[in-house]
């Protein structure tokens, strides 16, 4: 701990110490009143399952959640006696108070006289207003594709419950999920609503989204100007007498502050003044009854009723400080900073094992909030220690945390891998905390975090371009699916899981973490993501335009072009570019206006201060390759449990669950693994058959080909089953499937997801390649245009065929056109496929890795939907 530190944070790390003297262990400081479970997820399934029904539980994961969930607060209750002036009368006459001093409370919680000193200066992120992705990449793809959901949902349907619990007419009917009319979590969503409705205003400035943000922000006064106490929520205040009375009763602080954050944000962000009205109502009304508590019981019993997931309380409180200077509101959110659980990160200790994971990392967020406000070194060095913790400790190659929503023991990771690994709750909340420490202290390790994060943990919740259709958990165990997991992919109208809400805030903020500014005797730009895109840098006068080379797996450099154009003549100012830790200082190059600028270093800053003019151009060069990463888990049994990383995006395999990797003896990755040619994509294929008015596909899954129905959607894995790549013997010799010179050729026929593996005249699968292996693509034997039929290389006469009985799942047979006559052409016909166009194709960055028992394509794990896939690969010789 760093000396001079604060009377009230040493009794922070003093609650810690003397209740674990006494035995008690850290994780009993997590979400639970009594008779709650801490998962959101199950106290879901709890309000949402029909009644009578059995509780559906999650899968156990093998790390115990079994405890009494106490809050750790101090046994001796003369510490908080000094806290506040306060009167014990005997009997029941009313207590007569003295007037509650908010001032002096802060200074007995923060242990001087003094007020509150802001810690410093730190970059500034750009504004929202200010940026704009570039169209067509992945990027704005994503951020469109939220903005359709956005104005899809319903501003009547969004506030219904909000109307009914005012007492005013609610039209239309509620949505339904966790936002139904029944379940004690309502209206967080519209919180959420309002935070990614103020941002997405500010980075597309949407007419018609301003129109229905502005009307919900109007509702809702309505609502609390109803209600008259400056209470507003979906659900009854009677929610926070039981929270007070330590009873059960789901999160409603979590539900309040992203409430009060959303509105907050749209003061802040979209300029709504009204908003900012009513966060001070709703802070004036919850400071009144955390008087209340503390007046009537003591200060202990307050901390006992945060024994429940909070959000951000204490953030959004600090923000609301540093916005009215109001000393109330500083003190209120100390109150709600967890001193159980900042305590073991105050000494230090990576105790957060069987922790509540998104109910303390905004704790922390707000302990951050606390230090740029306090200028308190203590909750700085929480926040880092935190960071640390989760990094060395905690994270998956995706930089996501968290299994079954829960924190397990450190570098253990193996034992958890499931379906229900990283909520993506916590990589939205983990990707703050990496922000506000790289503000603080522009190291680049933060910066690198935040794009392993963004590119791994947020691209990946979104299903392609459906809107309004995410994930809640991604899951890491080998032969997965984003599509099983407990929750599956959500829906547009009935799902708004807490993962909705932090969602719907990731895709509308994506060009947030792009530029900062710095603020000094010369200007300075901090430029740390690559995501193409323009900023409009008003204090030099200057407009940044950054755009990237699309990048493949054949590519050895991600190619970088940064240039600027003046309104006016330009000024001097310094440009600092990101040079990440996954390059390479061999090759790495960057050169402005054509000029060589030298040696550049993974891991630091490149600098150039000029006078920057209209034709500034800097050009960069980053070699990107492949490399392995271990799982975090420091056992010798597990060390070959590796994933595989392109640059900073993690690649997956598609499999069903053998995760088992021919590395060999050497440590030269390009011994296993090889980029897919680019040729590749012209020799794929899939094949069509129709019967009653329905199409069907030729698949082959589980060693057997099939004939299954077309699917209606992209991106599953009936489509990977139903492509293949249609190939020479002669690899050197290109075909293309789609042209007619493929008839009449000796072909092999290759699963898409089972690269070096081809069909056999026995249709069986091999990857010794011989004369067996080659089927002879003639002209459809039903004379019609488009139709092929596949002949046996072997067998000249003899043909893939489907069976009479014709149904999904129909195996594949080998018939032969002279020993079964003709009858109404049925053979001709069920020997006759139509040669399509494939169902799927090679992604840019798409690699072929060897296995044991068979190969692995290999794709970013971001652009995958429902396929199967494995992250973490056993590494063998």
């Amino acid at each position: 701990m760093a000396r001079g530190a604060p009377a009230a944070a040493i009794g922070v790390v003093v609650v810690f110490l003397a209740a674990a003297v006494h035995g008690v262990a850290a994780k009993d400081c997590t979400n639970a009143l009594p008779g709650l479970t801490s998962s959101h997820t199950e106290r879901a399934a709890a309000q949402l399952r029909p009644e009578g029904e059995a509780m559906r539980m999650l899968d156990p994961l093998p790390h115990g959640h079994g405890h009494d969930d106490r809050h750790l607060t101090p046994t001796d209750e003369s510490t908080w006696m000094s806290l506040m002036p306060r009167r014990l009368l005997a009997g029941s006459a009313a207590p007569e108070r003295e007037a509650f001093d908010w001032l002096m409370l802060y200074r007995k919680l923060r242990g001087s006289g003094g007020a509150a000193a802001a810690a410093g200066a730190f970059l500034s992120e750009a504004s929202l207003h200010d940026v704009r992705l570039q169209p067509g990449t992945v990027y704005w793809q994503a951020q469109q594709t939220n903005l359709e959901y956005l104005l899809l949902l319903d501003v009547d349907r969004l506030v219904w419950s909000f109307r009914t619990q005012a007492g005013l007419p609610a039209s239309g009917t509620p949505y339904g999920g966790w936002e139904g009319p029944n379940v004690e979590l309502r209206g967080h969503f519209v919180g959420h609503y309002l935070s990614a409705t103020a941002k997405m205003w500010a980075s597309t400035h949407n007419d018609t989204l301003q129109a229905k943000m502005s009307s919900v922000v109007d509702t809702l006064y309505d609502c609390q100007k109803k209600m008259g106490t400056g209470y507003l929520s979906a659900f009854p205040s009677e929610f926070f007498d039981r929270v007070e009375a330590i009873k059960a009763v789901w999160a409603p602080y979590y539900t309040i502050h992203k409430i009060m954050q959303g509105l907050l944000d749209q003061y802040t962000v979209a300029g709504n003044s009204k908003a900012l009205d009513m966060v001070v109502g709703m802070a004036n009304y919850f400071s009144d009854r955390v008087k209340n508590v503390i007046q009537k019981y003591s200060i202990e019993r307050h901390w006992n009723s945060l024994n429940e997931e909070t959000g951000g309380m204490n953030d959004v409180l600090y923000q609301l400080y540093t916005i009215t200077n109001d000393q109330k509101y500083l003190t209120l959110a100390q109150l709600f900073d967890k001193p159980c659980f900042l305590g073991l990160l105050a000494v230090q200790a990576d105790s957060i094992s069987g922790f509540h994971s998104n109910t303390h990392i905004p704790v922390v967020i707000g302990a951050q909030m606390r230090y740029e406000v306090t200028g308190d070194p203590l909750y700085k060095q929480i926040a880092t220690f935190f960071m640390n913790t989760i990094n060395s400790s905690h994270s998956y190659a995706t930089g996501g945390t968290s299994a079954g929503e829960f924190w397990t023991n450190p570098k253990r990771l193996a034992d958890v891998l499931s379906t229900e690994n990283e909520e993506s709750c916590t990589t939205y909340n983990m990707l703050k905390v990496s922000r506000n420490l790289f503000r603080w202290t522009k190291e680049i390790a933060y910066a690198d975090y935040y794009e392993r994060a963004l590119i791994n943990g947020v691209l990946s919740i979104q299903r392609g371009t459906d809107p309004g259709v995410m994930i809640y958990m991604l899951p890491q165990a080998p032969g997965r699916s984003k599509a099983v997991t407990y929750h599956g992919w959500g829906t547009k109208y009935d799902s708004f899981w807490c993962c909705y809400g932090t969602g719907i805030e990731s895709f509308s903020k994506l060009g947030d973490s792009i530029y900062f500014e710095e603020k000094g005797d010369t200007l300075a730009l901090n430029i740390i993501q690559y995501i193409p895109s323009t900023f409009n840098w008003k204090a030099a006068g200057l407009t940044v335009n950054q755009q990237l080379k699309p990048l493949s797996s054949l590519d050895k450099y991600l190619q970088v072009s940064i240039s600027t154009s003046a309104k006016t003549n330009g000024q001097s100012a310094t440009l600092n570019v990101r040079i990440p830790s996954w390059t390479s200082a061999n090759g790495a190059k960057a050169t402005l206006n054509d000029k060589d600028l030298g040696l550049i270093s993974p891991g630091s800053f490149l600098s150039i201060t000029k006078q920057w003019n209209s034709d500034d151009h800097l050009s960069l060069q980053f070699p990107i390759t492949l490399r392995t990463e271990a799982i975090k888990d420091d056992r010798p049994e597990y060390a070959s449990l590796q994933a595989v990383l392109f640059g900073p995006f993690v690649l997956a395999g598609l499999t069903t669950g053998d995760w088992y990797a021919k590395a060999g003896n050497t440590s030269a990755i390009s011994d296993w693994i090889a980029a897919v040619p680019s040729s590749y994509n012209s020799q794929l294929v899939t094949f069509t058959q129709e019967s009653s008015d329905k199409i069907f596909v030729l698949s082959s899954a589980n060693g057997s080909l099939t004939m299954q129905e077309r699917p209606t959607v992209d991106g599953t894995d009936t489509a990977i089953h139903a492509t293949f790549r249609v190939h020479s013997q002669d690899s050197t010799r290109q075909l293309d499937t789609l042209s007619p010179t493929m008839k009449g050729t000796s072909l092999q026929i290759e699963p898409f997801d089972l690269p070096g593996t081809v069909i056999t005249n026995n249709l069986t699968l091999s990857d010794q390649k011989s004369s067996d292996s080659l089927f002879n693509i003639v002209p459809g034997l039903d004379g019609k245009p488009n139709s092929v039929s596949l002949e046996l290389g072997t067998k000249p006469g003899c043909f893939l065929v489907t069976g009479s009985d014709y149904s999904v799942g129909t195996k594949v047979q080998v018939s032969c056109k002279s020993s079964i006559p003709s009858i109404n052409g049925m053979f001709e016909q069920a020997a006759s496929f139509v040669q399509s166009a494939p169902l799927r194709q090679y992604h840019p960055i798409s690699f072929i890795a060897k296995g044991v028992k068979r190969n692995f394509l290999l794709e970013p794990l971001y652009s995958l939907r429902d396929e199967f896939y494995t992250v973490y690969f056993s590494l063998g010789a």
